[in-house]
């Protein structure tokens, strides 16, 4: 991983944030998914709500599938107890909270964390429709999860992480609010260690969901530095050359203390 500077990084996230409230406005207008390379007839397939099988889409409200703009189906790849707290880091128009929230039940609790105001109000309507009322939507961004520590019990995310202008913040806050043993599952593009920063920026923009994306060696560093155990990456489909899909699954130490605050948790890994 490598820093981004504090101009930099309030550019890449106004053209994630821009992007991706075009995205909900198109949704809610009922005109496509709002363009952009995440979704565009070049990556048919490899992002988005077909990713997400026949089962899982027909509980869903039209919005919250048209809206998902990721890269698979984090909802399939951990097991949710009834009465556990899950938490969507970039939750956009809130499929994975709604799936999430019928796994946990009544008992159990599903946020969704944005940034984006028009993703936000779309997860609340879609939520309504879908009549689940364990859900939360809180406006932030995931390098600074308001949320109290030790407080969920799972994390997941999809192709969300890999937008961040500042990973190591993400890991290290992710490490905090999870409870000790708790589990982090997540669908992001990675990409083979063999391509370097640059590489990965010739097959795709930033706010495409490419060229930010973290290398596999990277990911695996990054979530031991922030205080993860039984860190896998698992490649699922092609995205560009060199670039997958990826499940990336780990579990928050039981054994140790505290998680790392940020800044060390970025002097560690960056």
């Amino acid at each position: 991983m490598t820093n981004t500077t504090t101009t930099d990084a309030d550019t890449l996230r106004e053209q994630v944030r821009a992007r991706y409230a075009e995205a909900a406005l198109a949704v809610s207008e009922r005109s496509g998914c709002g363009g952009g390379d995440c979704c565009g007839p070049d990556h048919e397939g490899r992002f988005g709500e077909t990713l997400y099988d026949e089962t899982d889409r027909a509980e869903l409200p039209e919005g919250a599938a048209l809206a998902s703009l990721g890269c698979g189906n984090p909802t399939a790849m951990v097991d949710l107890d009834e009465g556990e707290v899950v938490l969507d880091l970039g939750s956009g128009g809130g499929i994975d909270v709604i799936l999430s929230a019928r796994r946990v039940g009544p008992s159990g609790t599903a946020y969704g964390l944005d940034m984006t105001d028009e993703m936000l109000a779309l997860a609340r309507q879609n939520a309504a429709e879908a009549g689940v009322g364990n859900v939360h939507f809180l406006k932030g961004v995931i390098e600074a999860i308001p949320l109290p520590a030790a407080s969920v019990d799972v994390v997941i995310s999809n192709c969300v992480i890999n937008l961040s202008p500042d990973k190591a913040a993400v890991l290290a806050e992710t490490a905090r609010v999870l409870k000790p043993g708790g589990r982090f599952a997540v669908s992001d593009v990675v990409a083979e260690d063999r391509l370097t920063p640059e590489e990965r920026g010739e097959r795709g923009s930033h706010v495409g969901c490419i060229a930010g994306a973290l290398s596999e060696s990277e990911y695996v560093a990054g979530l031991e530095e922030a205080g993860f155990e039984d860190v896998t990456v698992e490649f699922t489909h092609d995205v560009a050359d060199g670039m997958h899909g990826a499940i990336v699954r780990a579990r928050r130490s039981a054994t140790t203390g505290p998680a790392l605050p940020v800044a060390a948790a970025r002097a560690g890994c960056c």
